[in-house]
């Protein structure tokens, strides 16, 4: 079928059989992993930073080669797309909460749930309809009850939906306004141009570019609610002082752009035991095929 035909340009789009998929998927298997293999491939994830407290790595394999990681960590206490899902979890409903009730909110939340917090292929295997199929088994390798998930990503790449999980409606970053007017104030560039900023920035005389990042690294402390919760609350001002400047331009870029979408993945494979798995140490990426997402998993067809 021909999309496009004139003197520029010639796109032409060649069926392929709905059957078809790539003969190296059979080889292909998820394991456990380590922060090892986060190591080997995190520079091709979009995303920076850390990966949030309590990391458990996945990883997909082909050979003996570790060619795709996941990351699962423990959820976070507070969720606005969590309450939009859960209304039962909502903090402070009515004004009723106690110690005791905040208490065991906690608790039901790291019995029963962890996040998806990354995952990432190496760029020579993508395409293949690998990370969807990872994604679903890791998740059901976990263990738990619920599987939660934020993304942005997911708006361009449905392969989250994919793996099964239910996502509710975008909502817009809360410092999306402040964060666009301030990066108006200092670039030309789009705000969304890591590469453009950083650029804008080394161009400028030393004097105006130090006011500059000093500008932005107190915005970003003063916006980023990361830097001041959890685990990260005790050095957050020396990470927001010490940060690369790439790497606080992709952090504001965060704070203000990214809307992620929140989901969540109800396991057909939850385990009675917190922290264990039900299934093999090792699962064929192909066992995903063999029942719809939410079915339990079934190997005796892989």
């Amino acid at each position: 079928m021909i999309e496009i035909n004139n003197p520029d340009v010639l796109i032409e789009r060649v069926p392929v059989p709905k059957s078809h998929r790539l003969s190296l998927l059979k080889d292909v298997y998820v394991e456990r992993g380590t922060v090892e293999d986060w190591n080997l491939l995190h520079e091709l994830h979009y995303k920076v930073g850390d990966n949030g407290i309590g990391p458990r790595f996945w990883r997909c394999v082909l050979d003996g080669q570790t060619i795709g990681v996941g990351v699962m960590t423990v959820p976070k206490i507070l969720l606005s797309g969590r309450n939009k899902v859960f209304p039962h979890l909502k903090p402070n409903t009515g004004g009723m909460d106690t110690r005791m009730i905040n208490r065991t909110r906690a608790n039901w939340l790291n019995r029963n749930s962890c996040v998806n917090s990354r995952l990432v292929l190496d760029t020579m295997f993508r395409g293949a309809g690998i990370a969807y199929r990872m994604q679903n088994i890791m998740m059901r390798m976990t263990g738990c009850e619920m599987v939660e998930f934020q993304s942005s990503m997911s708006k361009f790449n449905p392969f989250a939906a994919k793996a099964g999980i239910k996502f509710v409606a975008p909502m817009r970053a809360a410092k999306y306004e402040k964060g666009v007017e301030f990066f108006r104030r200092w670039f030309e560039s789009n705000p969304a141009d890591t590469v453009g900023v950083v650029r804008e920035i080394e161009a400028m005389r030393p004097a105006i570019a130090a006011a500059c990042v000093a500008e932005m690294r107190k915005f970003y402390y003063a916006s980023s609610a990361l830097e001041k919760t959890g685990n990260a609350a005790a050095k957050g001002v020396e990470r927001s002082e010490t940060m690369p400047v790439v790497d606080l331009v992709k952090s504001l870029q965060q704070l203000v752009l990214a809307s992620p979408l929140y989901g969540v993945y109800k396991n057909p494979d939850v385990s009675p035991v917190k922290g264990q798995s039900v299934l093999p140490d090792q699962v064929p990426i192909l066992a995903f095929d063999n029942q719809p997402t939410d079915a339990p998993l079934n190997l005796s067809e892989s």
